[in-house]
């Protein structure tokens, strides 16, 4: 990896990409371009050329002319444009047109072979290139992605968490689970991550909500889709807001600091950070004491040819602790996920004694 950092169009804070999900037409890209640019808050505009969807016969873009609008586009409004690429050859259509950033979709991410043949076509550009998370929450499969485009040499890499497929999703298109997207920041510190609220919500009630969480969590920026009359968009028609919209959701955004002058606050915050400190040593103390006996009744089954597993006692244990949840104020999915992390960790241990 290039240790030496150059700055990009995906460098700045409070980044907003914005415009068509689609591009459908010469007219509703251009009335979707000037939208966007005349809220004054958006840096880049997207648009899709080419729209990979679920099943065939749906609305797949319009293909290369749409490059030709792009263009057409940055020219009226000096906004850098920004479209998806599923192949080497979108890449080469798109870099041929001048396009400004290219992203990477979600279905595309989860299939090595097409990040591959994406970073062998990129090697020796300049262009900024956002990762999609793959459709499943798979960590290392978005990992991956970055890998081989770092590989292949490129060295504007950012990231788009746009929530994650699966069953019985309840208020999301895709769900957030936020706790993935914060794993791969964690893991790649020093790239971008924006987040995708069109994509996440699948609808345009949650979208503040949505882009106000990615805020608070420091992310870099937006990607959200635009349309002059959403209700008659040929894709994703539910979750896209009027260039007007647009302007008035990010009016309400609040882009929060990551640090403060205030030596009042700086000295409260290390003081609760502190009492933090001190109880998380007190708390996995007691929890290594509690792993401690979890082995010495590892011991005693062993000894009396017991079996490991005995769901009686787990389910007494469960549900005498979720009583409580009131009394601890947590909540009873946090509790469920902690008791849940403790007792395989505690199989772990009976299970190495038994063998």
């Amino acid at each position: 990896m290039n240790n030496t950092k150059e700055s990009s169009i995906i460098d700045r804070h409070g980044l907003i990409i914005a415009g068509a999900c689609s591009a459908e037409s010469r007219q509703q890209l251009l009335e979707t371009a000037q939208g966007v640019a005349a809220t004054g808050k958006v840096h880049i505009l997207r648009a899709g050329v080419w729209k990979p969807r679920t099943k065939p016969g749906s609305f797949e873009g319009v293909g290369d002319i749409a490059l030709e609008w792009l263009a057409e586009a940055k020219a009226l409004t000096g906004l850098p444009t920004a479209t998806e690429v599923a192949n080497a050859t979108h890449v080469e259509k798109a870099l041929q047109s001048g396009v400004d950033l290219l992203w990477i979709g979600a279905r595309t991410t989860s299939n090595p072979f097409s990040v591959q043949e994406i970073a062998d076509a990129l090697e020796g550009s300049d262009v900024p290139v956002l990762v999609k998370n793959p459709l499943t929450a798979d960590a290392e499969l978005w990992i991956g992605a970055v890998e081989r485009l770092r590989k292949s040499g490129v060295r504007h890499i950012g990231l788009i968490h746009r929530g994650f497929s699966g069953y019985d999703i309840v208020g999301y298109r895709n769900a957030p689970l936020w706790q993935v997207a914060l794993e791969v920041r964690s893991r790649l510190p020093e790239l971008p991550m924006l987040c995708d609220p069109s994509h996440i919500c699948g609808n345009r009630t949650g979208l503040l909500d949505v882009a106000q969480q990615a805020a608070d969590l420091n992310y870099s920026g937006l990607i959200i889709e635009s349309h002059p009359h959403p209700d008659k968009a040929l894709s994703d028609a539910e979750q896209q807001i009027t260039p007007t919209e647009l302007g008035e959701l990010l009016d309400r955004i609040i882009w929060r600091s990551v640090s403060t002058d205030s030596i009042v606050c700086n000295s409260e915050l290390e003081r609760l950070r502190g009492a933090i400190d001190r109880l998380d040593d007190e708390l996995f103390s007691l929890l290594a004491q509690r792993m401690e006996i979890a082995e010495q009744i590892g011991r005693l089954k062993r000894q009396n040819n017991l079996t490991i597993l005995q769901s009686g006692r787990w389910q007494e244990v469960v549900e005498r602790v979720l009583e409580r949840t009131d009394r601890y104020g947590l909540s009873r999915e946090t509790v469920e996920k902690i008791l849940e992390a403790i007792h395989i960790e505690s199989i772990e241990r009976q299970n190495r004694i038994m063998h």
